[in-house]
């Protein structure tokens, strides 16, 4: 696997208002519920202190979803993988409130995540909930669901492994389903080859925006073949 540095990322780092709650959650939380971010694989039984099933969230944005899919799986270890301070912070005030234990964040690059911290098949599942879909066509090379990424996850995940997505952006689902019905990693759960009805899950800040929109939303699920 290319584990080469890259030019383009899927994300712009914008420098957004930071509460005081969240700079505290930031110094003293983050030690506590972070994974340092480290160039080679990390041993997450030992993270978590168990053996589980391992999740990871890309891009976990406020990490509501996150934080309500790891309260209802407890029998799970769940990654957050996020680089905008805010949404950092609101996510670590959200496991301090509700008590969850079975939460790590890394504040860092989440496809420098997989490719230096996750061994080869360590994920059970692998959520990306509404990236950026960079609607302009002079930007689509900074989507983040490409030939390289879907290969990248598929290598994270156990055979029979999870790969689940959403978009409220139409276009860029008709996308993601080209990209990945034409990996021959992956088998998409849908029995048409579309999207699947939307699982049980929290809705994000922008699942929320895109419904006051009138976006339609595309829920896909895609298994890892082999075993």
């Amino acid at each position: 696997m290319n584990t080469e540095r890259r030019s383009i990322r899927s994300y712009v780092l914008r420098a957004g208002r930071i509460t005081e709650a969240q700079k505290r959650a930031l110094a003293e939380l983050l030690p506590r519920f972070g994974i340092p971010f480290a160039p080679a694989p990390v041993d997450l039984d030992a993270v978590f202190g168990r053996r589980a099933p391992r999740v990871l969230e890309i891009g976990f944005g406020s990490g509501d979803t996150l934080v309500e899919l790891a309260a209802q799986r407890p029998e799970a270890d769940f990654i957050g993988a996020e680089v905008h301070p805010p949404g950092i912070g609101h996510c670590l005030l959200e496991i301090e409130a509700r008590g969850v234990a079975n939460v790590r964040i890394v504040a860092h690059d989440a496809v420098e995540v997989l490719e230096r911290m996750i061994a080869p098949g360590a994920l059970d599942e692998v959520l990306l909930y509404f990236p950026d879909p960079w609607p302009k066509k002079r930007h689509h090379k900074r989507r983040i669901v490409q030939p390289a990424f879907a290969a990248l996850v598929a290598d994270r995940l156990k055979p029979g492994g999870f790969f689940r997505l959403a978009t409220d952006w139409e276009p860029y689902a008709a996308r993601m389903l080209e990209v990945l019905n034409a990996s021959p990693a992956f088998a998409n759960a849908a029995a048409d080859g579309g999207c699947i009805e939307r699982p049980e899950r929290g809705a994000t800040r922008f699942e929320r925006r895109g419904r006051r929109l009138g976006h339609r939303v595309f829920d896909l699920e895609f298994i890892k073949r082999g075993r």
